[in-house]
């Protein structure tokens, strides 16, 4: 029985593949306010602006590839049972082969009812007002804003409680809830940390190996590290 890896992955690894992380130093996405573009207040304020926003992310990243951090992930699934979670909202992990991903803050390529969320579609071209679910109400992007529920919360916690490692890809480990996940993981398994700035991790009661690289070089190494541990 293969050993089970499960990954938490943020912005990092998505950067390298050109995808902005949208957050500048001054708290600004793309030069708007956070509580306008990704609220439930801010889409009712002022829907047609939210709507445009997440249309221009949604264009980019299907001009993006997947790099070698994502394809490494892949591939580490002829030896292991990796199951990533993820904060992004792009599908790069899947193009790279990846088939176990929980998204936890949404999908840019999905959009769902704004009355009922389990009505979802896969959607690729710009969504506007009038786009609507078979029930008349308008579509909104499928993403988890400021303030929602993260509904793959749960499943994330479950699957986390259940690795033989655990590797953090990539996030400065500030978002909550995902950077509470460490602290659900089996006592005594090993974590492995990359980023080229990883943050202090406090009362993880775990063997902890930080490797200061950006995906595209540590998730190869972290796959040689692996390796010598089955």
């Amino acid at each position: 029985m293969k050993k089970k890896l499960v990954v938490l992955t943020g912005a990092g690894i998505s950067a390298e593949s050109g995808i902005k992380t949208f957050r500048d130093s001054d708290g600004l996405w793309e030069g708007h306010n956070v509580h306008d573009v990704a609220t439930p207040e801010g889409f009712n304020k002022n829907p047609e602006l939210v709507l445009d926003f997440y249309n221009q992310r949604r264009k980019q990243l299907l001009t993006v590839k997947p790099n070698l951090g994502h394809e490494t992930l892949a591939a580490l699934e002829n030896d292991f049972e990796v199951h990533i979670i993820t904060q992004n909202v792009d599908n790069l992990h899947e193009i790279a082969g990846s088939t176990n991903v929980i998204h936890l803050h949404g999908e840019l390529l999905k959009v769902r009812s704004t009355k009922n969320e389990n009505y979802i579609l896969h959607w690729t071209n710009d969504l506007i007002l009038g786009d609507f679910d078979s029930n008349g109400n308008q579509l909104r992007p499928h993403i988890v804003w400021f303030g929602e529920a993260v509904p793959a919360l749960d499943e994330a916690i479950a699957i986390t409680a259940q690795a033989d490692y655990f590797a953090v890809i990539g996030t400065s480990l500030q978002v909550y809830p995902a950077s509470g996940l460490l602290h659900y993981t089996p006592k005594n398994i090993p974590v492995f940390y990359i980023d080229p700035k990883p943050a202090t991790i406090y009362d993880l009661q775990n063997p902890l190996e930080i490797i200061a690289m950006n995906a595209t070089e540590g998730v190869p190494l972290l796959r040689e590290k692996l390796h010598k541990l089955i």
